[in-house]
């Protein structure tokens, strides 16, 4: 009778082993590999920007990473596959949670690349005479300075308009800026890869030195009542007429006051209706697509 009444007891305690061990295994399997990195590399994630950087010569490439089994994108892995074997970078097939792991669970489309990162060039090489015509004064030049722009996603689509509606360079503040990290190049849909980024650590000297040179340096402003001594025009009646600066304020409290006075005016984007309260002002990359829009239609309608 006690040896009847035991085995329900040791058919828990075994049951319970196999409950512990299958837990176990499903938890091993689902622990991604550990993939070491090599030192000072970075992880780009992303058809467009790893496709980009594969194509261009401005990194330092060690590992492409593919998912397995793409399924509808296999004619795209090969071409990475192809891409990869002609800059003699090793690619490795692996599964999803792998890619998942290497970029931080960012959307990476199944593929991954391992790189040096990418660097601001300095103000030094940007003046450089290998411009060509470029200086000459018939040319409509058009450079967007960026000061204290933090937030990746808006540094990215940023880059992306401005390579997309032909701004002939970038400068960015170098304090509290973000850095051109993987995110930035994925939110640019990989513009930062083919385009340049230039840094310095005296904004306002900069602006001083432009504006003596004969370039407009013109501000951004999302409510025309906050600013004082620099005039504020709509972005409709501005006229392209000499070479410009246009000058964009940090996400959360634009520009700066020492800034705003460096600036000849200041521009401001109509709104089409009577804005409720609180939501008064756009997100800093989509005025910049509309300012940047509205005075780069000028240079086409001259080329005509």
């Amino acid at each position: 009778r006690v040896a009847r009444q035991a085995a329900p007891a040791n058919r828990e305690s075994w049951s319970s082993r196999v409950g512990d061990f299958s837990k176990a295994r499903k938890s091993l399997e689902r622990k991604p590999l550990s993939i070491e990195r090599t030192k000072g590399s970075e992880i780009l994630f992303g058809i467009a920007p790893c496709s980009l950087a594969l194509s261009q010569s401005r990194r330092d490439l060690f590992r492409l990473f593919l998912k397995q089994s793409s399924g509808s994108r296999r004619l795209v892995m090969s071409e990475f596959v192809l891409q990869a074997t002609a800059r003699g970078v090793p690619v490795h097939h692996v599964k999803r949670r792998e890619l998942d792991a290497l970029c931080r669970g960012q959307v990476h489309q199944g593929v991954c690349l391992e790189a040096t990162p990418l660097r601001f060039k300095s103000l030094e090489e940007a003046e450089k005479p290998d411009l060509g015509d470029e200086e000459s004064p018939n040319r409509q030049l058009i450079w967007l300075v960026l000061e204290q722009i933090q937030d990746p996603m808006n540094l990215g689509a940023l880059l992306r308009s401005a390579y997309f509606l032909g701004v002939d360079r970038v400068v960015t503040s170098q304090r509290n800026s973000c850095p051109l990290t993987p995110t930035v190049s994925k939110a640019s849909s990989g513009a930062m890869e083919v385009f340049d980024v230039y840094s310095t650590d005296d904004l306002r000297s900069f602006l001083k030195a432009k504006s003596a040179e004969g370039w407009e340096v013109v501000g951004t402003v999302s409510k025309p009542e906050d600013v004082e001594n620099v005039p504020v025009i709509s972005c409709l009646e501005f006229q392209w007429n000499k070479p410009v600066i246009i000058v964009i304020g940090s996400e959360g409290d634009g520009l700066s006051v020492e800034t705003q006075l460096l600036c000849h005016r200041m521009l401001a984007i109509p709104p089409g209706r009577v804005l409720h309260p609180g939501i008064e002002s756009l997100n800093v990359s989509v005025a910049t697509g509309i300012l940047l829009h509205s005075i780069c239609s000028q240079k086409l309608r001259h080329s005509d």
